[in-house]
């Protein structure tokens, strides 16, 4: 059942599942709190209260808003964890992986782990070598289209090659889904607006950032050249040894959705740490 929340003037969806420790789930740019629908029963199942949440502008939270920056995720995901009476595990796909570090870095007592899957919290850089990484260079090519276009199958399009190899049992719905949110007023000029966000003041925060910190990434996410080499670079601008790697052979930016089973064997692996629990 989809919750409202009203905050700064516009509304935030999300629903609640399960019973325990609290867990809140956010997605990237473009999606909704759907892209989590194979991960929430088994961590329901395992003895979690698990929030999904739709960002601001997306699935059926509001459209109009004053700024779309991770900053103003992070305040957004802040009020949900109060809402449902944190502190909270906050997972962070994309855009919201910056978001769930400067929520962490602001309010410690709220954040007790961070999960960022396919993170952007790093100010970014292309190389000319990028260009040669042809998987990078075909997503980076869709993005940027969408982003001048506003063309839905040109995001279509995107997220074809963002899941490389298998696709969700679901993938047609999943795509008809995506296409129909995408088409409402308002939704497109939402994920420009957030895709024109820079990660930077995600990046400045990752030194303040106190609880552990979980980076998931796949070896074929078309947003990186090399993403390995982003996540171990977020992993570096952490405080020493909060943070940890785990790579998922064969996954592209959504490895959540593509691998769920994988993803959530880490997810309760991480929460079931010592350092997660002290």
């Amino acid at each position: 059942m989809t919750e409202y929340l009203t905050v700064d003037g516009g509304t935030i969806a999300y629903e609640v599942a399960g019973s325990g420790p609290l867990v809140v789930l956010a997605h990237g740019m473009g999606d909704s709190r759907a892209a989590y629908r194979a991960v929430v029963p088994p961590l329901v199942a395992a003895g979690y209260r698990v929030a999904s949440v739709d960002l601001r502008g997306c699935g059926e939270s509001g459209v109009d808003w004053p700024a779309w920056s991770r900053t103003a995720l992070a305040g957004d995901l802040l009020a949900v964890i109060r809402h449902l009476g944190g502190p909270a595990v906050l997972v962070g796909h994309s855009v919201s992986g910056g978001a769930a570090t400067i929520a962490a870095a602001q309010e410690p007592s709220l954040v007790t782990a961070v999960v960022e899957l396919a993170p952007f919290t790093r100010k970014q850089s292309i190389r000319l070598g990028d260009l040669r990484v042809r998987r990078f260079r075909q997503g980076m090519l869709r993005l940027l289209g969408t982003a001048a276009l506003g063309s839905v199958p040109l995001w279509r399009s995107y997220l074809d090659v963002a899941y490389p190899g298998p696709k969700p049992v679901d993938w047609a719905e999943r795509l008809g889904r995506v296409d129909a949110l995408m088409r409402e007023p308002g939704r497109m000029k939402a994920m420009q607006a957030m895709g024109r966000s820079a990660p930077t003041d995600a990046g400045a925060r990752l030194g303040d950032v106190r609880c552990p910190v979980l980076v998931v990434m796949g070896t074929l996410d078309p947003d990186w050249a090399d993403p390995h080499a982003e996540g171990s670079a977020i992993v570096a601008a952490l405080r020493p040894g909060l943070g940890r790697l785990e790579m998922i052979e064969g996954a592209g930016h959504y490895p959540h959705d593509q691998f769920p089973d994988r993803v959530v064997s880490l997810l309760l692996a991480f929460l079931g740490s010592e350092a997660t629990r002290a």
